[in-house]
């Protein structure tokens, strides 16, 4: 991609989204709750594509990514609060121990398929929430306070960051040795492909993204607590990549901006706001069983829709 057309392109785009979010942001045309907004759904976006690398791309169903999440969130509020380091090292801290965190879990529980994987990375997600609830040097239940230092610059550059190397990932030669494992992993094996290697590496770079996500999370709200980090949250990831469609990068970003805006603009109505956002998802999985994009990009579209203008030229 990095030599391409189209990722000078998204280059391009991603520059020109970014200034004028900024331009918004320094007018004051842009509030607060509008900002906060921006900045969730580019946290929620990174956790959708970093999960999207790991179900989608690998094809091994997780429901741990919110233990990574919490470990990057937890990391990131001691660095910061606790030992003084800068936010931009705490980003990297807390990549660099959830990726940790990552292969603690992945080397062993990857060998396993299917449910029982599903059932070992949530259980893996419950003990690190469980830890941080009785460790009194990060508040336990209570939780710990953490400074605002996420803004609008932090989150972009992140979720740009988390972009361009997922793509990368997923076209180099590494993504196409994952891709054949989502498809067919014995086959895979018998052909020579190192699999357990591979679906490791994934689930590690996965990790490290959630861990990013996770220090830009918690130094966008005052407090953390091991609540904010449940059963619901991992949930929560694994529906913005469902609903987009497995295998679709972009199907993510859409899902996932889709169903924050919807959950955003909900809160005022409280006893009304789950079953709402349950009727949409409901609707969506009826009339695309196959998520919003299936298992193409949205460049794919483009691409039909240039071919059928000019087959109608043509003719």
């Amino acid at each position: 991609m990095k030599n391409s057309k189209k990722f000078w392109a998204f280059v391009g785009l991603a520059v020109a989204i970014y200034a004028v979010v900024q331009l918004l942001i320094v007018t004051d045309i842009m509030n607060a709750y509008y900002l906060n907004t921006l900045i969730f759904i580019s946290i929620n976006i990174i956790l959708a594509v970093s999960l999207h690398l790991v179900i989608g791309i690998t094809g091994q169903f997780s429901l741990g990514h919110a233990g990574f999440l919490a470990v990057g969130a937890y990391i990131s509020a001691i660095a910061t609060m606790r030992l003084g380091l800068p936010f931009p090292v705490a980003i990297v801290l807390a990549g660099v121990i959830a990726t940790f965190a990552g292969l603690i879990v992945g080397i062993p529980s990857l060998r396993l398929r299917g449910d029982y994987l599903a059932i070992a990375t949530l259980g893996f997600a419950e003990i690190i929430r469980i830890v941080f609830l009785n460790i009194d040097y990060v508040g336990g239940a209570a939780g710990i306070q953490v400074s605002h230092f996420t803004t609008w610059t932090y989150a972009f550059i992140c979720l740009f960051v988390t972009i361009v190397v997922i793509i990368n990932f997923t076209n180099s030669r590494h993504g196409r040795a994952c891709i054949s494992i989502r498809e067919n992993e014995i086959a895979s094996d018998a052909m020579g492909i190192n699999t357990t290697y591979y679906k490791v590496l994934a689930f590690a770079i996965g990790s490290f993204f959630a861990g990013v996500a996770g220090a830009l999370f918690a130094h966008n709200f005052y407090i953390i607590q091991p609540v904010n980090f449940g059963f619901m949250k991992s949930i929560e990831i694994l529906i913005f990549v469902v609903l987009g469609g497995l295998g679709s990068l972009s199907g993510a970003i859409i899902a996932t901006i889709l169903l924050t805006v919807v959950s955003t603009f909900l809160q005022s109505y409280s006893e009304m706001r789950m079953i709402l956002y349950s009727i949409i998802l409901i609707l969506v999985m009826l009339y695309r069983p196959k998520g919003l994009m299936g298992t193409m990009e949205i460049t794919d579209y483009f691409k039909m829709w240039g071919k059928s203008k000019g087959g109608d030229r043509h003719e």
